[in-house]
């Protein structure tokens, strides 16, 4: 009688594991769909510190974060981040499109919270910027700290020689001096 019992728990068990096995086998792990930032912020996969921000998907699909409707992306800025203590110097980094420059540069300038303009400065680039591609840049700029309050904008704008107003863009990342 041992017998037939331990046959007949084993019979139950090879039964059990089989049924599972169909089961988890007809349940195929689905992964939302990611087709923005958000989608992929939502999903938990990671996010640069870059400015815009950008989200990359474990399959290497990359999206970057929508921060004022400019439409197609055209400049990420690595250094500052927004809200970010800043000095004098200000070293301001990223990659801009080479349809952002002149001459190999554009305008950054630094305002205040009341929009005064404190410091200007020339972002440049060692590279070619006779290109649509992402080219990095870098520009420097010394200011005087306000005295008011401590709060202000850093613009950077796409160097426009043509003047038409078609072709303008600029980014604005708020700064706080420290």
């Amino acid at each position: 009688m041992n017998k037939n019992i331990l046959i007949s728990l084993l019979i139950i068990i090879i039964l059990g594991a089989a049924t599972m096995y169909f089961v988890l086998l007809g349940q195929k792990e689905t992964s939302p769909a990611i087709n923005s930032f958000e989608d992929c912020v939502s999903a938990g996969y990671s996010v640069s510190e870059d400015y815009p921000r950008q989200c990359k998907t474990p399959s290497g699909e990359i999206f970057t974060e929508d921060i004022n409707n400019l439409g197609e992306l055209n400049i990420i800025v690595s250094s500052p981040l927004p809200n970010e203590l800043i000095q004098s110097p200000l070293v301001v980094e990223g990659k801009a499109r080479g349809t952002w420059f002149f001459e190999a540069d554009f305008p950054v300038i630094l305002v205040d919270w009341d929009g005064l303009i404190i410091a200007e400065g020339i972002a440049r680039t060692e590279e070619n910027w006779m290109t649509e591609d992402f080219i990095s840049f870098e520009a420097k700029i010394e200011f005087e700290k306000p005295t008011l309050k401590n709060n202000g904008t850093l613009i950077l704008r796409k160097d426009n020689p043509s003047g038409l107003p078609e072709y303008d863009d600029a980014l604005e990342i708020p700064i706080i001096f420290e």
